[in-house]
Formats: structure tokens, sequence, C-alpha cells
């Protein structure tokens, strides 16, 4: 499953740039998500419990950044093991652009899931997954936006 978002971000390139990179920034706003840390320069360990309907599921897995072009884009690679639940992985390609004062933050994700998860039925999953990408960025913007009027 494929969805694609677009953030208007009112602050500096540089600023979105780092926050994308800030692990306690992200943690913040990835809906569930446990703990979030630095493994290497291009790595992160997450642990992250989703809501899927009315059930919850726990993952635990991994995060990898590619492709990386300082202060314009990335991609994020992850994948998480849910236990009898089954796994689910996905990438979003981020990219930032210039608008006056602001920054525009586009990303164009991919989400797979297997397992008992599956079962589920691509609708919910698809929804859910969609509405978890909507939150997570609209609740980086906020926080970005945040962090520029206390500084």
């Amino acid at each position: 499953m494929e969805f694609a978002g677009e953030e208007r971000i009112e602050a500096p390139r540089a600023v979105v740039w780092a926050a994308l990179n800030d692990p306690d920034l992200l943690k913040e706003c990835i809906p569930g998500c446990q703990s979030l840390e630095w493994t290497s320069d291009t790595e992160l360990a997450a642990t992250i419990k989703v809501k899927i309907g009315v059930l919850s599921f726990s993952f635990a897995g991994g995060i990898t950044l590619t492709d990386i072009v300082p202060m314009q884009s990335y991609t994020i690679h992850a994948e998480g093991k849910g236990g009898v639940a089954g796994f689910a992985k996905g990438a979003a390609a981020v990219t930032l652009a210039d608008d006056s004062e602001q920054t525009i933050l586009r990303y164009q994700s991919e989400a797979q899931v297997e397992g008992r998860i599956a079962q589920l039925g691509s609708g919910l999953i698809r929804s859910s997954s969609h509405k978890l990408a909507s939150r997570f960025f609209g609740d980086f913007n906020a926080a970005v936006t945040s962090r520029m009027t206390r500084d």
C-alpha cells in the first residue's frame, strides 16, 4: 500500500532537517513510540505499540536512513517484528523544499504487513497506515513549529 502527503512547516529548512534527525523529537511524534535511539550514523532501534482497529500490537525493529542528501532529502526504511502478530516494513522518501520563510516537507510512503496482522484486511490496514503517517507528520509539524516559537 502506498500513500503520500505534504506538510507546510513554519520553520527554515535547516531547522526542519535538524528535527528530522533528532530522535527525542521523533519519538514524541511517532504514534505509540516507546523507544527510539541511534545505533549508528544511519540506523536507529525502535519499539512501537500501534493500535489497528480495536487491537494493539507491539513491534521491535530498526530504522535505516538511505539516499541521504543533507538538508534536502532521505529515505527511511523501517522493519518491525511483532511476534505472533507478524511483521511490518515500509519506506518513506522525505524531501524538503524552501518556500519563503517556510519549508515544504513532502513524503511518499509504502508499507507492507504479513502474518496475523495482515488478516485484519487491507482496507483497515491501509486506513490505519494512512492515519498513522498523517498523524506523525502533523505532530512533527506542530513540534517543529512549537520549537520555533520557543527559541
